[in-house]
């Protein structure tokens, strides 16, 4: 079998040297709602005939044992990653047998972690009680208050699910279960960055990820058609490109700007936003560790119900799969050539207007399969989202420049609000002419990186 394979060498290369990330889908892409902005809901087209899509036990051994196989020497803790489709559709059993095989096959010294992707709906006491038990680490799919939430998030009859998923969010909280919430920012939610902030916060949810939507059009469930060229100039506008879902690039700058504007004043050291940390890592120096943000990728892939692997969870397509873990060690298909090239083309393909951005070293251009807009000088492959990282990244920036003093002089990052009491001017309270929809395209960019909006944030808004 595969995983008989060698044990790969004990001198690693950089790139191996990173670990290795499965994102697993052991049902699949179904799911019981019928989200209109899902990217994995028509990955059905790929196995068409498929009758059954529950993850088979000899294959959920088998990848359990090249998981281990595959991580670094010495390596002392584990995370196994669970997604959809809605992984809780296979049952409590499903996972009870995951924990016991993972126990079974452990190496000696290796802590096991389990992080699982949900909507919701389904969770129950008997679930809440099993994540505590087993120390799951639950993402909980939410978008802000009910008529947020609902406007893109409903179940297979076209119903609203914030009820289902609101009743959840109470429960893991309540019975004490590890969760964090993940934000799709859209089109909707996108101008309600400090409500959708507040309403988690006062909940009681500690730990928070944003994660943009951006759709080409033309592709996923419910696709909308390509847009037609402007009759005036016969050219298609950036954000004609997209889906009337996807969040548009100052909307994402702005929603960020309110939550980390709310944030910074009362609740650094008490609510965890993953970009929030992601950010404050690159300005004490770290290269960020979110595949997104890294200056190369390729070491988070995806591997389908039936072993099927492929170079990324956002790349599950015929040509980017890398083969199946019964016919080829998992080891040896991250390491492949194939795979290198891949996670290399991230920091090769960058144009130059990146290459020279000053907060390229946050950003390193985002992720590949955003970039399809072009820069200001006609170079191909800009993120579609720059403007909004940008205005973000350099709005923050004197609140990093702060909190990096206080952790460099060995004192808690909190300080930096009772430093910054009555400073901040949070982002609901300024005037309409710091809105980018008030800026000339010749007028200084708002963000603050000393550019003219045309050539700064006013890109993927054109």
């Amino acid at each position: 079998m595969p995983s008989s394979a060698p044990p790969a060498p004990a001198h690693r290369d950089p790139f191996t040297a990173q670990g290795l990330h499965v994102m697993v889908k052991p049902i699949g892409p179904i799911c019981n709602l019928d989200c209109e902005y899902c990217y994995y809901l028509h990955k059905e087209e790929l196995y068409l005939g498929n009758k059954s899509w529950k993850m088979s036990p000899p294959t959920l051994r088998e990848y359990i044992q090249q998981y281990y196989d595959a991580q670094p020497a010495g390596v002392q803790e584990v995370t196994f990653a669970w997604q959809g489709g809605e992984p809780t559709l296979l049952g409590l059993e499903f996972f009870r047998h995951v924990v016991e095989l993972q126990q079974e096959l452990r190496p000696p010294h290796v802590r096991v972690v389990n992080a699982l992707q949900t909507n919701g709906v389904l969770l129950n006491t008997d679930w809440a009680q099993f994540f505590r038990e087993q120390q799951f680490l639950i993402g909980l799919s939410i978008d802000g208050p009910a008529e947020l939430h609902d406007r893109y998030r409903y179940d297979k009859q076209g119903r609203p699910t914030f009820p289902a998923v609101h009743r959840a969010l109470k429960l893991l909280r309540d019975e004490q279960v590890d969760f964090n919430t993940l934000v799709v920012v859209n089109r909707h939610n996108g101008d309600h960055g400090r409500k959708v902030y507040t309403y988690l916060r006062d909940n009681g949810v500690r730990f928070m990820q944003f994660i943009p939507i951006v759709e080409q059009r033309g592709i996923g469930q419910h696709a909308e058609g390509n847009a037609t060229a402007d009759s005036t100039t016969g050219e298609k506008r950036w954000d004609d490109r997209v889906s009337s879902r996807s969040v548009r690039p100052e909307q994402l700058g702005w929603f960020l700007i309110e939550v980390f504007d709310e944030w910074i004043q009362r609740d650094v050291g008490q609510v965890f936003v993953q970009l929030f940390d992601q950010t404050f890592g690159a300005w004490l120096g770290h290269e960020p560790s979110l595949c997104v943000f890294r200056k190369q990728c390729g070491r988070a892939l995806a591997m389908e119900h039936n072993g099927d692997v492929y170079s990324c969870d956002h790349f599950v397509e015929s040509e980017y799969r890398l083969g199946n873990i019964q016919e080829l060690p998992l080891i040896e298909m991250a390491n492949s050539t194939r795979q290198r090239e891949f996670g290399v083309a991230k920091e090769s393909t960058l144009p130059q207007y990146c290459r020279d951005c000053e907060v390229r070293f946050v950003c390193n251009g985002e992720c590949p399969k955003n970039r399809f807009i072009e820069t200001p000088g006609g170079e191909a492959g800009l993120n579609y989202l720059c403007g909004g990282y940008r205005m973000f990244f350099n709005h923050v920036r004197p609140m990093m420049e702060l909190m990096v003093a206080e952790h460099r002089a060995g004192r808690h990052v909190s300080n930096v609000m009772h430093r910054l009491r009555g400073r901040v001017v949070p982002a609901a309270q300024r005037s309409p002419s710091a809105d980018a929809s008030s800026v000339g395209r010749n007028d200084p960019c708002p963000c603050g990186s000393g550019r003219k909006y045309k050539k700064c944030c006013a890109l993927g808004r054109d």
